[in-house]
C-alpha cells in the first residue's frame, strides 16, 4: 500500500472540497430541502399520520410471523398499506421527498463526475443497491473476461 504524501496538492484538494461543500450547503436546492424538511417535521398532520403508520405497522408485525393463519392478517396488512399511502400522499411529505431526491441527484452527479474523471471503470454507488457503471460490468462477474 502506498503512503499518502502530504503536500500542497493535497491541501489544495482539501480546500476545493470545502468550497464544494460550502457551495452545496448555501445553494437554493439545499435551502429548499431544509425548508421542506422543517415543514414536514413540524406538521401536526404529518406527525399524526406517522404515528398512525407506526401503530398499524407494529400491530401487523406482531402477527406477521403467523401469516395467513391469523384471522385478521389481511385486515392488518391492508391497514398498514393504507396508513403508509396516506403518509406518502401528504403534501408536506411529498414536497420533502421531491427536494430530497433533487439534492441526492446533484450529490450523485458530483460523485459520478469525480470518479469518471479518474476512470470510467469505477463503479458508483448512487443510492442504489446496484452500482452504476457506464459500460458493462468491467470485470469477471459473468465468468468471462472482457
Amino acid at each position: 500500500m502506498k503512503a499518502v504524501i502530504i503536500n500542497e496538492e493535497l491541501f489544495e484538494l482539501e480546500d476545493q472540497c470545502h468550497q464544494l461543500v460550502q457551495t452545496i450547503v448555501t445553494s437554493e436546492m439545499m435551502e429548499q430541502y431544509l425548508k421542506t424538511k422543517k415543514e414536514m417535521e413540524t406538521s401536526i398532520n404529518v406527525n399524526q399520520l406517522k404515528n398512525d403508520f407506526i401503530v398499524s405497522r407494529q400491530a401487523f408485525e406482531e402477527i406477521s410471523p403467523y401469516g395467513k393463519y391469523v384471522p385478521e392478517f389481511r385486515e392488518k396488512q391492508r391497514t398498514v398499506r393504507q396508513a403508509k399511502r396516506q403518509l406518502d400522499l401528504n403534501e408536506e411529505v411529498a414536497a420533502f421527498r421531491i427536494s430530497e431526491t433533487e439534492l441526492q441527484k446533484i450529490l450523485d452527479s458530483i460523485g459520478k463526475q469525480l470518479a469518471h474523471t479518474i476512470s470510467t471503470e469505477i463503479k458508483i454507488s448512487a443510492g442504489s443497491p446496484f452500482f452504476e457503471k457506464s459500460e458493462g460490468c468491467g470485470g469477471n462477474c459473468h465468468g468471462h473476461r472482457k
